[in-house]
């Protein structure tokens, strides 16, 4: 039986599929996460959440794309779509008792670096502690000036983030 928070969830993903109007897309689900999913030492599992970037965006557009004011919160998938994500990845992640409050579905490749807004590349990351979403958010700042300034190739930033984040940048 579907909760009406999933139904609502379901057609919030399949309006965005549809929608013309929107730059933003909608998540693409997993089908599996083959077992259970482990965050060690602050980075995701790499069965669960290997990390995407989003195509739409290449080294010729950066200027029009990632370096431009309010590109990630033009992309960025609204609540409604996200929600439903959130709480399997949660549990995938052995962290669904949690308030919500303390997690953040965060994306391993981050909007600010081209990420995908697919389920391949979020991940639900902890708000506070050691290698907390707030210290990421830092490495993809430093990473995207880079990549704005010309000092690095969007590739590699994507590289080096989505393999180990607490090295990158």
């Amino acid at each position: 039986m579907r909760t009406p928070l999933a139904a609502l969830s379901l057609l919030m993903v399949l309006a965005a599929a549809c929608s013309t109007s929107s730059t933003t897309a909608a998540p693409t689900p997993l089908t599996s996460y083959g077992g259970q999913c482990t965050s060690t030492g602050g980075l995701p599992d790499a069965r669960c959440t290997p990390g995407q970037a989003d195509p739409r965006v290449t080294q010729a557009n950066v200027g029009s794309t990632i370096c431009r004011r309010g590109y990630t919160a033009s992309v960025r998938p609204p609540l409604e779509v996200t929600h439903a994500i959130k709480v399997r990845l949660t549990r995938a992640y052995g962290i669904g008792a949690l308030p919500f409050a303390q997690v953040e579905l965060d994306h391993l490749v981050p909007l600010s670096l081209g990420g995908s807004s697919s389920e391949a590349n979020l991940w639900p990351q902890l708000r506070s502690g050691p290698h907390n979403v707030d210290d990421k958010d830092a490495v993809a700042v430093r990473l995207n000036r880079k990549v704005c300034s010309g000092r690095m190739r969007l590739a590699d930033a994507q590289r080096a983030i989505a393999a180990d984040w607490l090295t990158a940048g």
